[in-house]
């Protein structure tokens, strides 16, 4: 069986491990039977060995009980980079050797559900984890809309990034979050009505900030050239600028050169959201 399954970047600033868009970048993965484990990877992430510790052969393990699969992944999803890397294989994986509800499985896995659900839906969702069950919707999301990913030549392990979070946050920051992300749904809906304060956030970005201090002013730098407003993606270490299809240059163009202003090295490059999401064929 083969999945594709899209790209995806999360929390979208005050949407903190609920908000989530299905973005244009794709991981593909075969998987059929064989008398032993064996398969090939290229493009991102083709560094790391098809070997029983690699995410694919684990899920496969964990679904099956067995490794008797040939895995055949191609992907061009920047790997520990905040675009959903790790959600777009192991929902690919999953539903390739035939999970029936691998929106849930990756979720429970991840121990959040806003990638999985835009892997798997495709387009911009909100998604919760309530007891065992994993719920998902997705919201209206409006065409007019585009982004510009900056991705610097660096990783960055949202298992690092969660270890930064407070276990506790001021009462203030929750409210002023809550009434943040209101404000961004109802943006994404109407371009017209997206502000750039929308995209700010108090529970994640500011504890996040010391692995990456550049952030600050990457993400100025997209507003600056017009981008409507921006947040970190994910964990990072990759930013987002939301902006209209015809601020896509500019506003990649800046990403560009705050890259280069801050000495670092990397690009930037338009991401359309992707509306579908998880596709199944036979091999």
């Amino acid at each position: 069986m083969r999945a594709r399954v899209p790209a995806s970047t999360a929390n979208l600033g005050p949407g903190f491990d609920t908000l989530a868009i299905a973005l244009s970048r794709r991981t593909d993965v075969t998987i059929e039977p064989a008398d032993e484990l064996c398969g090939s990877t290229t493009g991102e992430g083709s560094q790391y060995p098809l070997d029983e510790h690699h995410l694919a052969v684990r899920i496969v393990r964990d679904i099956l009980g067995h490794t008797r699969v040939r895995i055949t992944i191609d992907s061009d999803i920047p790997v520990s980079r905040g675009l959903g890397s790790s959600a777009a294989l192991s929902v690919a994986v999953a539903a390739a050797v035939g999970h029936a509800d691998p929106m849930s499985y990756v979720a429970l896995l991840e121990g959040h559900a806003d990638n999985a659900a835009a892997a798997v839906l495709g387009g911009f969702v909100t998604a919760a984890i309530v007891g065992n069950r994993v719920y998902a919707e997705r919201l209206p999301l409006d065409p007019e809309l585009t982004f510009v990913a900056v991705v610097p030549e660096r990783h960055l392990a949202t298992t690092a990034a969660r270890g930064t979070l407070p276990r506790q946050i001021p009462f203030d920051d929750a409210v002023t979050n809550l009434g943040r992300m209101g404000l961004l749904i109802a943006g994404m809906a109407d371009h017209r009505k997206l502000v750039a304060l929308a995209g700010s956030d108090r529970l994640h970005q500011p504890y996040r900030t010391p692995l990456f201090p550049e952030s600050v002013s990457l993400l100025n730098a997209l507003v600056d050239a017009g981008a409507l407003t921006s947040f970190w993606s994910g964990a990072g270490p990759t930013l987002l600028g939301v902006c209209q299809r015809s601020k896509v240059h500019d506003v990649c163009v800046a990403g560009q050169a705050a890259l280069t202003a801050c000495n670092l090295r990397g690009k930037a490059y338009p991401l359309d959201a992707k509306s579908t999401g998880l596709e199944l064929s036979e091999s």
